[in-house]
């Protein structure tokens, strides 16, 4: 679009050469930013291929690519503006708000963008509470939204070009229609068919319960043990702000179990529900399934709450006596949760269940503080190196156990991990 509109002919003179370079910044941010509202559109065909984690990931580097060559538009716009009608900076930018068809709205989206970015930033995420940074997150939609007018009204790409409209209007329409069937319809679709809402509450440890859900045809839920959904539970303000927390049992007929950690606006929220109060439900989500599995043994690693995708799928997973390990890492004997079902399941399938119990390791170990430096994965699963190994925790221990299984001759393929840090 921008050669075929004259792109590379203005190159020569700084005027012309910086409008001409401001026109391909401004295009291909735009298209990223579009690229970044479909990676976390939900789509449940690239939710499959590569997992909500590393569309996670992917949309903030493309977001943040997207903003930079945003900024990028703008100065270089102005200022080849500037110099052609040889008027000031502020000038020039004052014009162009005033006096050019869809500006003022693409000044208002731009803010929108800038709020997203910046309070994106991990020093800026660290300040803020989760829910608070999701609702502020949410003003991209109106700033995505209000871009799209300047570029159709005063675009040089699109004034003269039936064609680079089309395109434009279908990238628009195909990315909204993505958000409005999969984060919106599909959701409210399923919510209103299973009727899904919580049976009871149990403390499991210290901070941490489990919140037991009845629904109706549960069965038809296209839902595997290992994956989580995105929650709203219709019982306070707080509804609006969605949480991700993965079943920690295998899904039954009717029943759904989770298990959350109350800390957070949302935890301690979930940790007070009532019976009968209502879910509204988004996804299933998530890669870490028995799908993924290559070999017949497998060797899971959880630590805390990590623990409840892989209690579910040592549930569902067929294996032999002496197939399936559980290394489970916990601070103290009153955090390890599901002792009982950890328990059962080593008596009747055979799970070999080792609880990995102490203080953190000042030195960033996986393993608890005080046993040997000289312990590695291997020497505690023989042959680890031929299982399919699944792990589960916070995000920087999560990169200790993957060092760990590399180290012990895990294949990359073999290992499988879902991060959930926000």
């Amino acid at each position: 679009m921008w050669v075929s509109g004259g792109g590379l002919h203005g190159l020569g003179s700084l005027a012309v050469g910086a409008t001409s370079i401001g026109r391909l910044t401004g295009l291909v941010s735009a298209d990223l930013l579009l690229i970044q509202v479909l990676l976390m559109a939900r789509v449940p065909v690239l939710e499959r291929a590569y997992g909500q984690d590393r569309l996670a990931r992917w949309h903030r580097w493309i977001g943040f690519t997207s903003f930079n060559l945003m900024l990028a538009h703008l100065v270089l716009i102005t200022v080849g503006y500037a110099r052609t009608l040889h008027l000031s900076l502020l000038r020039q930018a004052w014009e162009l708000v005033a006096n050019y068809p869809g500006i003022l709205l693409a000044v208002v989206g731009t803010a929108a963008l800038v709020l997203a970015t910046v309070t994106s930033i991990r020093a800026a995420r660290r300040r803020l509470r989760y829910e608070s940074w999701h609702l502020l997150h949410l003003y991209a939609y109106p700033g995505v939204g209000l871009a799209l007018p300047h570029q159709l009204w005063t675009g040089a790409d699109f004034l003269a070009a039936p064609l680079a409209r089309l395109y434009w209007w279908s990238a628009y329409g195909a990315c909204a229609g993505a958000v409005l069937v999969c984060r919106l319809g599909l959701p409210a679709w399923r919510t209103l068919r299973h009727r899904i809402e919580v049976d009871h509450v149990v403390a499991e440890a210290p901070g941490v319960y489990s919140i037991h859900l009845r629904g109706r045809r549960l069965q038809q839920l296209p839902v595997r043990a290992g994956q989580f959904f995105q929650w709203r539970f219709l019982s306070g303000s707080g509804w609006s702000r969605a949480h991700p927390y993965s079943l920690s049992a295998q899904p039954g007929r009717d029943r759904l179990r989770i298990t959350v950690k109350a800390d957070g606006d949302g935890g301690r929220a979930v940790a007070g529900l009532r019976p009968g109060t209502r879910a509204v439900i988004e996804g299933p989500y998530g890669r870490l399934t028995a799908e993924r599995r290559t070999t017949r043994r497998v060797t899971m690693i959880a630590a805390g709450v990590g623990v409840t995708p892989l209690r579910a799928l040592l549930e569902e997973l067929p294996y032999a006596a002496g197939e399936a390990t559980l290394l489970y890492r916990a601070r103290t004997e009153p955090e390890v949760l599901f002792r009982a079902e950890l328990d059962d399941l080593a008596a009747t399938r055979g799970v070999n269940v080792r609880y990995l119990v102490g203080a953190r390791a000042e030195d960033g170990s996986w393993l608890p503080a005080g046993w040997s430096s000289a312990s590695t994965l291997d020497e505690l699963v023989p042959g680890v190196r031929y299982h399919d190994v699944f792990v589960c925790g916070p995000d920087t221990w999560m990169q200790a156990v993957v060092r760990a299984a590399q180290q012990a001759g895990v294949r990359a393929g073999r290992i499988h991990l879902e991060r959930f840090a926000w």
